[in-house]
């Protein structure tokens, strides 16, 4: 490209860096929630401007072309950088912080949630909240993406060094079974071991969590079904169809269900996780911090009450985290 025209704009290089993260301008414009001719055009806007092509076009997915490699690392500087300066701001004066993007996780969706948008929307003025619920680990791979500002979710291990990680809520695995199945006096593992278990997803990280908690509890126990929804997991439970495993907050999710069903502490080896709110490092200043405090609050009161109110024997094991 010869002759250079246009300017460098802060959205044109957000789409260079959200094409080149996807590998595909369709991808990319998913995640910016734009049009794939809009984001195509800005892309082209940018190598126009910058007088050099970015991303291999043709290839299926996309690359980088050597000038795109270049680029890239100072287009992920000036994101941080704009996203700072934005922090900064809304730190003077709530009502400057133009967008943010929130991830949930789905535990929280019906009660957590909408009080938790609603306070951030009276805090941050004129803010456009963008909000995405989804599993663990996908709203952490979007945080990693910049595709997201600030997640909750269960913490996966070993905290990453771009994470800033203000955690909210520990609470331990349960099991959910039917009333009435287990007999008086009878010995819980043993008549569970003769049950179908009903698995939560292997393809999220809290299933995979479960099995290989089971796994080194030299466990085998046979199973029919495996689901991603708690509301369909405590509809087979409550219908007599087997037991599961799942978090407190994943047996008062499913409201329909819980009264036909039985919580009890699980049978084997205590297993827990740890429910954050994360952030990338530094770059939202008081932010995350501010919000963290904010949901323990929304949390104490609209997840640990009901469960101890209907599971007292949780008390020392399921708490907000300071």
């Amino acid at each position: 490209m010869a002759e250079h025209s246009g300017r460098i704009t802060l959205w044109g290089i957000e789409v260079f860096v959200a094409i080149a993260e996807e590998a595909s301008i369709s991808a990319a414009a998913r995640r910016l929630g734009a049009s794939p001719s809009a984001v195509s055009q800005q892309l082209t806007n940018l190598e126009q401007a910058l007088g050099t092509a970015l991303l291999n076009r043709n290839e299926r997915p996309m690359s980088l072309t050597p000038s795109g490699i270049m680029f890239q690392r100072r287009a992920q500087t000036v994101l941080n950088e704009a996203a700072r300066a934005r922090a900064e701001l809304a730190q003077q004066d709530s009502s400057m912080l133009v967008r943010l993007r929130l991830g949930m996780i789905e535990d929280f969706e019906s009660g957590v949630t909408p009080r938790f948008l609603r306070d951030v929307a009276e805090e941050f003025g004129n803010c456009q909240l963008l909000l995405e619920t989804g599993p663990s680990h996908r709203l952490v791979d979007k945080l990693d993406s910049r595709a997201l500002d600030v997640i909750v979710a269960a913490d996966m291990g070993a905290e990453a060094g771009w994470m800033e990680v203000h955690p909210i809520l520990e609470e331990p695995f349960l099991a959910a079974v039917p009333e009435g199945a287990i007999p008086d006096g009878a010995d819980v593992l043993d008549t569970l071991s003769k049950i179908p278990l009903i698995l939560y997803s292997e393809r999220h990280y809290m299933g995979r969590l479960i099995a290989a908690h089971l796994a080194r509890q030299n466990l085998t126990l046979s199973h029919r079904f495996e689901l991603d929804s708690y509301p369909a997991i405590m509809a087979l439970v409550a219908a007599g169809a087997g037991w599961t495993i799942l978090t407190p907050m994943g047996f008062m999710h499913a409201h329909r269900f819980r009264d036909q069903a039985l919580a009890l502490p699980l049978p084997v080896a205590p297993l827990k996780r740890t429910v954050s709110l994360t952030a990338r490092s530094g770059v939202l200043q008081h932010i995350p911090s501010d919000m963290a405090r904010r949901l323990r609050v929304l949390v104490d009161e609209l997840v640990v009450g009901p469960c101890l109110a209907r599971m007292p024997w949780l008390a020392d094991s399921l708490k907000v985290l300071e």
